[in-house]
């Protein structure tokens, strides 16, 4: 039996927008196993992007409770939270936020290397994770050579580098074409199940949704089930 990995009760956040509050999340409840995958969709607006931040340690809810790997995150203090985020959370974003003066090969490793790894395990390391993702001959390219799926697929390597109990993803394939997107999604889903890791995923396109083990719809702040998929990777 899968050991449970994340475990979310009764999540509330609220946002004041001059007199009126917004009630983002009411009250959701969720749990994940190691190794598994889910997709959360929803319109936009609907809270996925900030129930995402909350569950990698980038925002705070004002009420419920977030534990991930044995770990109450609610209550952390901001270094903690930021080596929570170093040791646990793997992030890709729409926006891959590759540092533009480094290599393919530089910003995959730079993570590891920051956290503690010697310089050549973290190369050795974003080498593999890289050709992982089909980039091997890429290596030393910088990000404005490399395409916009190509950039997405450097930020899925580094996502991975630090060995996370968790991978977030938000939006990963927003701002690529239909093409690049099935191309990521399949990379990201093969690299998740090969080293073991377990996946969220926010998103609005469904040849990324409908690669998840289990998928969720957020609507007025309340998180559904749908039913699990099959055909999974």
């Amino acid at each position: 039996m899968s050991k449970l990995l994340v475990q979310v009760k009764d999540l509330v956040k609220d946002y004041k927008s001059g007199t009126e509050t917004l009630h983002i999340l009411r009250g959701i409840s969720l749990e994940v196993f190691q190794g598994s995958s889910v997709a959360v969709s929803g319109q936009s607006g609907s809270g996925k992007s900030t129930f995402l931040n909350i569950l990698g340690g980038l925002d705070r809810s004002d009420a419920g409770s977030v534990e991930v790997a044995g770990l109450d995150i609610t209550g952390l203090s901001e270094s903690s939270l930021s080596l929570y985020r170093r040791d646990r959370i793997g992030f890709i974003f729409q926006f891959h936020y590759l540092l533009k003066d480094f290599t393919a090969l530089e910003n995959v490793m730079i993570p590891a290397y920051i956290a503690g790894m010697k310089k050549k395990h973290a190369l050795e390391k974003a080498r593999l994770l890289l050709a992982e993702v089909h980039l091997d001959t890429r290596l030393h390219h910088f990000p404005s050579a490399l395409s916009g799926g190509e950039r997405q697929r450097v930020a899925v390597a580094r996502a991975l580098v630090n060995d996370p109990d968790l991978i977030l993803a938000d939006e990963p394939t927003g701002n690529l074409d239909p093409d690049n997107s099935a191309t990521v999604a399949e990379l990201l889903y093969a690299a998740a199940e090969k080293w073991g890791k377990t996946l969220m995923v926010v998103t609005h396109d469904e040849t990324v949704a409908c690669r998840a083990m289990y998928r969720y719809t957020l609507e007025s702040g309340i998180l559904m089930e749908q039913t699990p998929t099959e055909g999974l990777l």
